[in-house]
């Protein structure tokens, strides 16, 4: 069997769209095409069934993936400890993750470490909705719930702290808040409550029912900065709030929530080089973050107001 061909299935599993493997692999999406449909005819099974969205695996592309990456670890193992060849991890791997977790977090660390390792890329899906593993859209996910039984390794990967924040300007040009009561006729900034995609999310109706809103966003990164701004009040994370002393914490023995992220990947996956390489550095980044992540500053000497 040919494996190149196995090559261009494994990539296409992993990516999804004829595009997104053609980008990995540097050739023309009709080559993907072309290359999936020999080993098709070959083996005499339809592996993906064609969606509007993609590719998607059959049974039978399921069936055959995890013996293709097995392969794949095989023939890098080999190619590992050739004469001439440098050491070190290689191949793709994927993290999905929310948001502003990926992005303020984890994307610096993951940079680092893949520029460690040349023959190592990392994908970073830091997206405002869920990241789906059982749909090959991710290697490793970082999820606001804890995955579904299955066939996946699961663990509880850190708590972390939400606040009530504002700007100081907006403070500044407003009434002061002392108590939850006061906080009515104030303006806010929070998510679209029928656009939240997890239940997690649904955290500001904990503390107040808003009057008004000044911007409803799917994003955190723009909800941060409508904050930012001086447009109103809202409820983030300390790990992108309190990284700016342009925002302070408000009602912080009240206004405090706390949610978890959880970590998960394939279970056939699992003793791929790569992947436990990058599992154990997520892991690692968030035990030196912890501070961050608990909102573990200190408010006195940050002149919290409230």
């Amino acid at each position: 069997m040919d494996w190149d061909n196995l090559r261009y299935f494994l990539e296409l599993a992993r990516a999804g769209t004829l595009v997104g493997a053609a980008r990995h692999l540097e050739v023309d999406h009709t080559t993907v095409a072309r290359r999936i449909q020999a080993l098709e005819k070959q083996m005499d099974v339809a592996l993906f069934a064609r969606e509007a969205g993609g590719h998607r695996l059959t049974e039978a592309g399921r069936q055959l993936l995890p013996q293709v990456e097995a392969m794949e670890s095989a023939f890098l193992a080999v190619r590992s400890v050739a004469p001439g060849t440098p050491g070190g991890l290689t191949g793709v791997v994927r993290v999905g993750t929310p948001e502003g977790f990926g992005t303020t977090v984890l994307a610096p660390h993951l940079a680092r470490f893949a520029g460690a390792h040349p023959g190592l890329v990392v994908d970073l899906l830091a997206l405002p909705r869920l990241v789906h593993l059982s749909r090959r859209e991710a290697d490793i996910v970082v999820s606001l719930e804890r995955p579904a039984r299955g066939s996946v390794v699961a663990t509880r990967l850190t708590d972390y702290v939400l606040q009530l924040y504002a700007s100081r300007d907006y403070l500044g040009a407003h009434g002061p808040i002392a108590a939850r009561e006061d906080l009515r006729g104030h303006t806010f900034i929070s998510y679209i409550d029928d656009l939240l995609f997890s239940k997690e999310l649904q955290i500001l109706g904990e503390l107040h029912r808003p009057e008004r809103y000044a911007l409803r966003s799917t994003s955190i990164l723009a909800q941060y900065e409508a904050t930012r701004s001086g447009a109103g009040l809202a409820v983030l994370p300390a790990f992108i709030a309190d990284r700016d002393p342009h925002l302070v914490r408000v009602l912080p023995g009240v206004a405090r929530f706390t949610r978890t992220f959880w970590m998960s990947m394939p279970e056939e996956a699992r003793h791929l080089a790569r992947m436990q390489a990058t599992w154990a550095l997520v892991r690692e980044t968030v035990q030196q973050q912890q501070p961050l992540l608990l909102s573990l500053r200190d408010d006195a000497a940050q002149g919290q107001a409230g």
